[in-house]
């Protein structure tokens, strides 16, 4: 089925895995996004008609962000010795050089809301230092306060002299294609109500402040629309798998806004899977995603070669979907029908169009389109298509797998999987309600997540012969060490040991 989508070249990428899931984009990125729609959505959220398209006006909250991130004047404003009505009047001028004129020249309303400019400047203080990546280069409008409420959402926007507007840069639709794909899952109603329960409180003590900043909301001048076809699964099991993770790390007996650094961990984490489980199925390989995963010791172990492997097999797997979507087109019995037509070049040419929206019709070099053989238009979108794909959903195993912990090259020459301390964590707190027989976990995350880690798990590539049996079982050894480091494991001998979630109210007994 054609997707027909808007400002696209072609649609292939799309076809495997959606409109559109982008490497810039990061998890923390994703679930911003997310929660703008959700924000947008929140009487009715992750229920939404499924025959009908998503629409939100996310908010834009122009003074919020110039105020903390285009503010460099306050702390030299605030060390000066002069009377506080001389501070906030200065700081004002100064304020409105930068001013975007996007209702943010008029600054007076910050008077009233604070007793001092001290307090004010201390406030600023307080939210910068809980910000997504707040030393980065990235221009000052795509920075973004922590998710405290309601008033803290906002939409990424490149604003310059001819206006404010979304580049699609680091708010690319991922966040978009979370949202359709959480309320396809089995359980997204529950998950939505939830969700708008712990994160919406717009009198939560650290929304009040981020309000008191901004001032009245600023809305995008139009709505958005996410289109259903955008997502091409109804239903997918990584949907309901993602789904019932975030619904187990909101049960915990947590802090939401400690609960929040697992839920983008765990949807970096479900969506990197979907990428390749996605391009796996594309490819022709039915075979259950497994990611054998080295824990890292003083010593180098025979894990980590295999571990290796592992990624740079899952790195090239999205090329392979994409060559086999491209070529599929072959074996449709209409591409048989057009090559024996009395107009095979015209026919193969319509049916490239309605499959991959390429050839662009109506463009100066449509006529040297209309003379190609079927397998010379085949082969030229397959160039393309690569180029494209290496530019951006190439490099999202890669990338991702390297924000959310999972990969590493620490004591290594090259990547592999190697998850580190904030990842487990996220893992015991998502698998474990109270307590689980260390085995059992270990049993999950494979079952799960296709994590391999010991010799239970891995007991085919021992079959193999591609990894000995006390390699894994010393990895295995390595990541109980770990846990046990973390808190997160209880030994009761050298042969029985068990998981446990601290965030649970017998494991906080």
């Amino acid at each position: 089925m054609p997707l027909n989508i808007d400002k696209v070249d072609f649609t292939v990428d799309e076809h495997i895995w959606g409109h559109r899931l982008y490497d810039e984009q990061l998890p923390h990125l994703t679930v911003l996004e997310f929660l703008s729609v959700l924000g947008a959505n929140r009487t009715n959220p992750l229920a939404n008609d499924p025959a009908a398209d998503v629409r939100y006006a996310p908010q834009q909250q122009i003074r919020l962000r110039g105020l903390l991130f285009n503010n460099p004047y306050v702390e030299t404003v605030r060390e000066r010795g002069d009377p506080d009505e001389d501070k906030w009047r200065d700081w004002m001028e100064l304020f409105k050089q930068d001013a975007t004129g996007r209702d943010d020249l008029d600054m007076e309303y910050l008077r009233k809301s604070f007793l001092t400019f001290d307090d004010f400047a201390k406030a600023l203080e307080l939210l910068r230092s809980s910000s997504f990546e707040v030393r980065s280069n990235k221009r000052w409008s795509s920075k973004f306060v922590f998710p405290f409420g309601p008033d803290a959402l906002y939409e990424d926007l490149r604003i310059d002299s001819g206006g404010a507007s979304n580049d699609r840069r680091f708010f690319a639709r991922t966040g978009e294609m979370l949202y359709l794909m959480l309320s396809r899952a089995s359980n997204g109603r529950e998950l939505g109500k939830k969700l708008v329960e712990r994160l919406f409180d717009a009198g939560a003590p650290m929304n009040r402040l981020v309000k008191v900043l901004q001032g009245e909301p600023q809305h995008a001048e139009s709505t958005k629309t996410i289109g259903q076809r955008y997502l091409p699964y109804a239903t997918h099991p990584r949907f309901d798998r993602m789904c019932d993770d975030w619904l187990a790390i909101l049960s915990r007996d947590i802090p939401i806004y400690d609960a929040l650094e697992h839920l983008i961990a765990s949807a970096g984490l479900n969506l990197l899977l979907y990428f390749l489980e996605c391009a796996k199925a594309h490819s022709g390989d039915d075979e259950p995603v497994e990611m054998v995963c080295e824990i890292i010791s003083r010593e180098r172990t025979k894990v980590r070669s295999l571990s290796g492997k592992s990624y740079q097999a899952h790195q090239a797997v999205s090329e392979r979907a994409v060559v086999s979507f491209i070529e599929s087109i072959k074996l449709d019995p209409e591409w048989a029908v057009a090559l024996d037509s009395s107009d095979p070049e015209g026919e193969c040419l319509k049916l490239m169009r309605e499959r991959f929206q390429w050839p662009p019709a109506g463009r100066d070099d449509d006529d040297d389109y209309e003379r190609l053989r079927g397998d010379e238009l085949v082969r030229k979108l397959m160039e393309k298509a690569k180029n494209r794909h290496d530019q951006h959903f190439g490099k999202i195993h890669s990338t991702w797998s390297k924000s959310i912990g999972l990969s590493s090259r620490r004591l290594a020459r090259g990547n592999r999987y190697a998850p580190n301390d904030r990842l487990l964590k996220t893992l015991v707190v998502t698998v474990v309600d109270e307590r689980m027989q260390f085995d059992e976990f270990l049993h999950e995350l494979r079952r799960r997540y296709g994590i391999v880690i010991g010799d239970a798990e891995g007991a085919h590539l021992v079959k193999q012969n591609l990894v000995d049996q006390e390699a894994l079982s010393e990895n295995r050894s390595s990541l109980e060490t770990r846990l046990l480091g973390l808190g997160l494991v209880r030994r009761l001998s050298d042969s029985c040991s068990f998981v446990e979630n601290p965030f649970t109210s017998e494991g906080n007994n």
